[in-house]
């Protein structure tokens, strides 16, 4: 009897381990979970973490994650209130705030696991927030979508000073916003977050990550970009040639100021050798004017009478004066 009795006590005691472990389930610190019987909600939702229970084979535990999530939205082409069309790619946080709500229309019931289970809900939260996004950037015009604010853009005289350079340019012309990127997310945020509130959800924040032209827009943008450098470009040529005229004018100029008072230092000194050349020829006439006109004659001989020249000319003639009575044996 005693060994029946133990082995009684025993079967009930693994009875008992099994139920407690199939009946035991537990919730982290960063989980919510919701326990249905027969897929409907028949408690409160399980909000803090420990060792809870179940009725094992009645009630299935679905856990979901209680903190911040991210919802990465797909990039799509979206056209603006101007007919410009753009690419735009958005991102949203968000977390669960009626868990109730959410597991009635936001949970895929036959999911394995819980990153199944978030699957539909980011699925239901992307086609609102696609559609307000879609909205909002085609009541709007590009401008809008791309600046913040009208904050005064930089003169190109400014920015040259910036980097130690000086010219003289035009301030680049800016077009005035009147939202801004920053209003039209608010304004999505705030027609998205009713909607998505509808399946449980808390739309925490909306953003536009990124935007960008479509394809055949770029082009024509890159083509316009490219002229607007080209006509600075050749701007800067132009100028720069304008420079390179004004030196080389200014080096002419100079150098015409050097030669021309070169030439007149030369001619000064010329005249002053001519002057004082003139005196000493004055002075040694002076002293002896018979022997002053006797070696002058003489340099005229040497260089007017020559083996090449013939002159004809009367021995009575001045120019021969001091050849009369000369003989090659007075030596």
């Amino acid at each position: 009897m005693k060994t029946k009795g133990l082995s009684v006590i025993v079967v009930f005691l693994v009875i008992g381990l099994a139920v407690f472990v199939l009946s035991a389930f537990t919730v982290d610190e960063t989980e919510l979970a919701i326990v249905a019987r027969f897929g409907k909600v028949t408690r409160d939702p399980i909000m803090e973490p420990g060792l809870k229970f179940r009725i094992p084979g009645i009630e299935k535990v679905y856990k979901f994650k209680k903190n911040l999530q991210e919802w990465d939205g797909e990039k799509g082409e979206l056209p603006t209130q101007n007919k410009t069309y753009i690419w735009v790619d958005t991102f949203a946080r968000w977390r669960i705030k009626d868990p109730i709500l959410f597991y009635q229309r936001a949970v895929d019931k036959g999911a394995a696991n819980m990153k199944a289970n978030m699957k539909k809900a980011e699925q239901l939260m992307g086609d609102v927030i696609d559609s307000e996004v879609k909205n909002a950037i085609a009541n709007q015009d590009l401008i809008e979508a791309v600046r913040n604010s009208n904050r005064k853009l930089p003169s190109l005289e400014e920015i040259s000073a910036e980097e130690g350079e000086t010219t003289a340019k035009g301030k680049v012309k800016s077009s005035e916003i009147k939202i801004g990127r920053d209003q039209i997310t608010r304004t999505i945020l705030e027609r998205a977050r009713p909607k998505i509130a509808e399946i449980g959800i808390e739309l925490v924040d909306v953003k536009i990550k990124r935007i960008n032209y479509r394809e055949d827009v770029q082009e024509s943008i890159y083509d316009r970009m490219i002229a607007e450098r080209t006509q600075i470009v050749e701007q800067f040529r132009s100028e720069g040639k304008g420079e390179a005229e004004k030196i080389l004018g200014e080096k002419d100029k100079k150098l015409k100021e050097i030669e021309s008072g070169a030439y007149k230092k030369s001619q000064i000194i010329k005249g002053e050798a001519d002057a004082q050349v003139t005196k000493i020829f004055a002075d040694a006439y002076s002293k002896d004017p018979e022997f002053y006109s006797f070696v002058k004659t003489l340099s005229v001989y040497s260089e007017a009478l020559d083996q090449s020249n013939s002159v004809i000319l009367s021995t009575d003639s001045d120019f021969f004066k001091y050849l009369k009575g000369y003989s090659p044996d007075k030596r």
